[in-house]
């Protein structure tokens, strides 16, 4: 069971609808299932309620609304939902809360009701600008939908965060090149650039395994990312996390919660949490998601909707830190690898460093290693190494 008595400062609220579904899309979310929103609602406002009688809680510090779509939260639901926070939390001085965004969802009524509510940031999914692409992936949205959306949007909101895919099938070299500079000059503050991931049971897997889809190669890959990364830093979006940029004092305060490891409390279909020793997920259906937490009238009663527990052991603990370490910027303490492996162990991870600071992949000093650029495009291969 979720240790309500941790020290958790950051919140996740899943929002699963969307108007239709990517095709590279594996996450938690729903299509065509609008007329569920309302009871959906109730439930999460139940769920937080619920949590809210039993745990100890200091101030709120971040706060995520994910998707799906957060962008189709109807404004009076998302009303209620603020009033019920605002019941159930203290909140830090400055807390950070982010919404997903999805352009073609957005109206200036909405995002000035967001700002209203206290919301402080947007993260607007742009992916890429080629309308062609797009549609081949099922994404519905144009390139005009994206700079109507930041036009309406930098109007109200000071930090603005876009997503974009390295990877696409379709998009060339040149017009990665022209889509980062174009974004240069847009009104944001944050930038993630995510490597396209294959997922199974996606409509992207099996066109890829059919080979009616064909993907960059990962030498490609990996040269288009370090010369983003070079760009990006050129231009005031120091690189902070693997697939992460920011004008300095705009990184995501959410987000480093993960890549710390600290607690956070999730709430919804599908939503994760960490109460620092485990991990859970929740119902990923959203009938039986319903069923439990509209039946359920504690918090004992709400495990039922994990689908997932797992209290982490110490190799789990250490897989975790080496690979959220590696992650960021300023990666991995060598004083951590001396409390967490023995001798024999350390002297053959630090022979397999050395071997990648040998190959450009790590940097080091005294204190710390990390990862270079180079590094960064190949750090899960880079964390298997070390593991073995």
């Amino acid at each position: 069971m979720f240790n309500s008595s941790c020290d958790v400062a950051s919140l996740y609220i899943h929002w699963p609808f969307c108007p239709y579904k990517c095709h590279f899309c594996p996450f938690v979310a729903l299509a065509s299932h609008d007329h569920f929103m309302e009871r959906y609602h109730e439930a999460l406002i139940k769920e937080i309620k619920l949590y809210g009688d039993y745990a100890f809680k200091r101030p709120i510090e971040t706060i995520f609304f994910g998707g799906g779509t957060p962008s189709t939260y109807p404004p009076e639901l998302l009303l209620d939902m603020f009033g019920i926070l605002n019941n159930t939390f203290e909140f830090a001085g400055a807390p950070e809360i982010s919404l997903e965004v999805n352009p073609g969802t957005v109206t200036q009524e909405k995002i000035s009701a967001w700002k209203k509510l206290g919301i402080t940031r947007l993260s607007i999914g742009v992916q890429s600008l080629n309308n062609q692409v797009l549609t081949s992936l099922n994404r519905h949205q144009k390139a005009d939908d994206v700079l109507h959306l930041l036009d309406m949007a930098a109007s109200e909101f000071e930090v603005l965060s876009i997503d974009l895919i390295l990877g696409l099938p379709g998009i060339s070299q040149q017009e990665w090149y022209e889509l980062i500079q174009k974004a240069m000059t847009w009104p944001i503050k944050h930038l993630s650039v995510y490597f396209l991931t294959v997922h199974e049971d996606t409509p992207l897997y099996y066109g890829v395994a059919r080979k009616k889809i064909a993907l960059p190669t990962d030498d490609a890959m990996v040269a288009l990312y370090e010369w983003t990364a070079k760009t990006l830093e050129e231009h005031g979006f120091l690189q902070y996390e693997v697939s992460n940029f920011a004008k300095i004092g705009f990184e995501s305060r959410h987000n480093s919660v993960y890549w710390k490891r600290l607690p956070y409390k999730g709430f919804g279909m599908g939503a994760c949490s960490f109460d620092g020793a485990s991990r859970f997920q929740s119902e990923k259906n959203l009938m039986n998601y319903l069923t439990v937490v509209e039946a359920a009238n504690s918090m004992q009663e709400l495990e039922k909707l994990s689908i997932v527990s797992e209290t982490l052991t110490e190799s789990q603990v250490w897989l975790e830190q080496l690979m959220l370490g590696l992650r960021q910027k300023k990666g991995l303490s060598w004083q951590l690898v001396r409390n967490r492996l023995s001798e024999q162990e350390r002297e053959r991870f630090e022979a397999k460093i050395g071997e990648f600071i040998q190959l450009g992949y790590v940097d080091n000093n005294q204190t710390h290693f990390w990862l270079t650029t180079l590094g960064r495009a190949v750090e899960n291969e880079i964390v298997v190494a070390l593991l073995h």
